[in-house]
């Protein structure tokens, strides 16, 4: 049990740089290749494949994926990777409200959407598999749960959902790694404060719970990362 003010610090807002449409493409690029970086050492990519590996199995033959918040996209790649080597093609959609991300990466997708994650212009159960990376903590409680609401609609067979783990050792921990690995300083700030944004466990079951009326499991995973899926009703 994580203890507020000991191992897990009281939820912070904070600002993240990176959350204003008008920072420089150059940066936002930049920072979402030290996201990308990290997403490997610290085990935010191998977390989403641990929760969606065993989900792969209800997949038919041929399946599609959204990706909220996609990024750079590199958490699908690896994910239409680990589907094909279970015989499944998976096709990859990614969402993101950044027009330069969205242009910038969108070869590594099969389609690629720009839009508002709270309103995703998908009908319902359209997608077999709809899951999003450490954007979760990017939002206010209400929106967040707009946000679970909307990918649950959206979902036939899965939602997957991984972010931060909140602790002090993680921000501690990234603050130092982010001047060892050559971390742009805009993604050592950021990084922090999405820590500090994160969840513990039992906070991202009962938003799961507040809006689904399901209780999934919640997993603690490698590298202060939290990961949950349910099915949808």
């Amino acid at each position: 049990m994580n203890v507020p003010g000991l191992l897990a610090p009281r939820r912070r807002r904070g600002i993240e740089l990176l959350d204003d449409p008008g920072v420089p493409p150059e940066i936002m690029e930049r920072s979402m290749h030290d996201v990308e970086c990290a997403n490997v050492i610290f085990g935010g990519k191998g977390a989403v494949l641990r929760e969606l590996g065993p989900a792969i199995a209800d997949l038919p033959a041929s399946a599609t994926l959204l990706d909220v918040g996609t990024g750079t996209a590199d958490i699908p790649v690896a994910a239409r990777a680990l589907a094909e080597r279970r015989g499944v093609a998976l096709r990859t959609i990614g969402l993101d409200i950044s027009e330069p991300l969205v242009r910038r990466h969108r070869a590594r997708h099969d389609a690629v959407v720009r839009a508002d994650a709270l309103l995703l212009p998908f009908r319902d159960r359209s997608v077999d598999v709809v899951m999003c990376s450490q954007v979760l903590h990017h939002f206010r409680e209400p929106e967040a749960t707009r946000l679970i609401a909307e990918m649950n609609r959206v979902a036939r067979v899965r939602v997957v959902i991984s972010d931060l783990r909140r602790s002090w050792i993680a921000a501690g921990g990234l603050w130092v790694a982010s001047f060892l690995l050559g971390f742009h300083s805009v993604s050592r700030h950021d990084g922090v404060v999405s820590i500090m944004r994160g969840f513990v466990p039992g906070e991202l079951e009962a938003l799961v719970a507040s809006v689904t009326a399901q209780r999934p499991s919640v997993r603690r995973r490698r590298g202060f990362r939290v990961t949950t899926s349910w099915k949808p009703q």
